[in-house]
């Protein structure tokens, strides 16, 4: 059979565009290399839990197009993204809010609050911040640094703060309201059957294969498609002519706890100090609000990623930029592949902004 389109990746990206292409009449084969669809938002039913297997996923968005379009496929729940920071005994509310600054300095007032900030980060008289810690400090100075971000952040990035560039923190919110709720988006909440459930309905009008390489299937079905939307790795598309790009991986310890129902009273909870080499723990029972008698947890590693490993977060230093472009010009030059998604776009994409991408691209291509 000759199809319309093949799509490489059944992940949001991949599986918008064929709920979008089916719409339009169009035959789809996505092919999928790992056993399940839904991408990195894959969902697994354990006894009702719904855990999150390539960490949490919260959906939010002001883009009520978006909102309007993912409701068609689940329905959400309430939940409401309030996460907490451990640093050594300390507990602190994120993001830095009225109730961070409170426990930090015992204060009560957001006139307080900023007197303070605005004195420390005066004293440092930092004018042009070198690197990621000077501009940190000159956005919030070393109280809030020293114990909310330095060493998270470290954790995360493999790397000293004094190495890592000043643009990867452009701007930390800072908010004077007694409010934990992290994002500011009007709409947000999970689907209340799980991430996977909702990738399934997008997907149900179209051919899936699981367990494909699409490198290894396509050298067996040359022309199967008239054209091909790819969102897997764009160096690896093409074979890494120019070497490969650099990216932040995550590995995972889950763990099912019987004899505890609630584990630690928060689905989202951040430890900032080298002490746990972690750099979270999710607790899944709490996106869905669950009642079960046991629970599930996971403890997140960051990691540095190597050929092989699941890829996450683009490292979008100047090294990179330059390596992606020469990669795009490639890509530009091909008319039979279209590429998207957050490893196709070598860009950290909210889920959000991935749905608001796949669905400009059908508007023009369909």
């Amino acid at each position: 059979m000759l199809y319309d389109y093949l799509i490489v990746g059944a992940g949001l990206y991949g599986a918008v565009f064929a709920h979008e292409a089916a719409k339009a009449g169009k035959k789809c084969l996505v092919v999928e290399k790992r056993p399940h669809i839904a991408g990195n938002i894959y969902t697994e039913d354990v006894d009702g839990i719904h855990v999150h297997r390539y960490g949490a996923h919260i959906f939010h968005t002001s883009n009520e197009e978006v909102w309007n379009y993912v409701n068609q496929f689940a329905r959400f729940n309430n939940y409401i993204n309030s996460p907490v920071a451990v640093y050594h005994d300390e507990l602190y509310n994120l993001p830095f809010n009225m109730n961070t600054f409170s426990k930090l300095w015992n204060i009560k007032t957001p006139a307080e609050a900023k007197a303070i900030i605005q004195s420390q980060i005066e004293k440092l008289n930092i004018t042009e911040p070198k690197n990621l810690e000077e501009q940190a400090l000159s956005l919030v100075g070393p109280d809030v640094y020293f114990k909310l971000i330095k060493e998270y952040t470290e954790k995360q990035w493999g790397r000293d703060c004094k190495e890592l560039p000043a643009f990867i923190i452009r701007r930390l919110p800072l908010r004077f309201t007694y409010d934990n709720n992290y994002f500011n988006d009007r709409y947000q909440g999970i689907p209340e059957e799980g991430y996977t459930a909702m990738v399934q309905e997008m997907l149900k009008d179209a051919e899936v294969l699981l367990n494909t390489d699409y490198f290894e299937f396509i050298k067996g079905h040359a022309g199967i498609a008239k054209k091909t939307i790819y969102t897997g790795n764009i160096d690896a598309f093409f074979n890494f002519c120019y070497g490969p790009l650099a990216y932040r991986s995550v590995r995972f310890e889950t763990e099912r706890i019987d004899d505890c129902d609630n584990y630690q009273g928060n689905a989202v909870v951040n430890y900032t100090s080298h002490e746990q080499p972690f750099t979270r723990i999710i607790e899944h029972k709490h996106f869905n609000f669950g009642k079960q008698p046991f629970t599930i947890i996971s403890r997140e590693y960051s990691a540095e990623w190597k050929p092989g490993m699941e890829p996450y977060y683009p490292v979008n230093d100047a090294t990179n930029a330059e390596l992606y472009a020469k990669y795009k010009a490639l890509a530009d030059q091909r008319d039979d592949v279209i590429f998207g998604g957050r490893l196709g776009a070598y860009k950290y994409y909210d889920m959000d902004k991935v749905i608001a991408e796949a669905l400009n691209f059908a508007a023009q291509e369909l």
